[in-house]
């Protein structure tokens, strides 16, 4: 009987690990529905397990001398995607603008640091913010990380602030 506990566990453990496994695909639907996905471009996408991450991003963001107001930031998350894109294209990123636009996605802020562009963007229902794209492109390489949760303004713009006095 304990063998089928222990054979039980494993499996549980696995499938709950499944998640972690690194995707040559798109895991963002913009780009999973594209013409992109066949190009040059070389994808690498997976969604992080927060059961997992949530103690050690509060831990490491504790170390850094982080305030508490980022730390509650994590709190609120609820799930990541993230994708990164090698060889990507202006196009590409064009078009995805494009796509968000038309998905009621509004542009909060812009951050530019060494040459590279961060962008958030978000989507709100009422006063609660449901979705959070955010974008950190530099030349050809490209990191989109899609977070879900539930935020008010006052924490993307604490969160902002944060980024940004770095």
């Amino acid at each position: 009987m304990k063998i089928f506990k222990y054979i039980f566990f494993v499996c549980c453990a696995l499938f709950l690990l499944q998640s972690c496994i690194v995707s040559s695909k798109p895991n963002i639907d913009f780009f999973s529905k594209s013409k992109y996905d066949s190009e040059d471009a070389k994808f690498a996408s997976f969604n992080v397990p927060l059961f997992l991450a949530k103690p050690y991003i509060k831990k490491a963001l504790r170390e850094e001398g982080e305030s508490e107001a980022a730390i509650a930031m994590v709190k609120k998350v609820s799930k990541i995607k993230m994708m990164t894109v090698a060889n990507g294209s202006e196009a590409m990123l064009k078009d995805y603008a494009n796509y968000l636009k038309n998905e009621n996605y509004e542009d909060w802020a812009t951050i530019k640091h060494d040459g590279d562009n961060v962008n958030i963007r978000v989507k709100q229902k009422g006063d609660v913010i449901k979705n959070m794209l955010i974008t950190v492109n530099s030349k050809k390489d490209m990191v989109f990380l899609d977070v879900k949760g539930n935020f008010t303004a006052d924490d993307i713009s604490r969160m902002i602030t944060i980024a940004s006095d770095k």
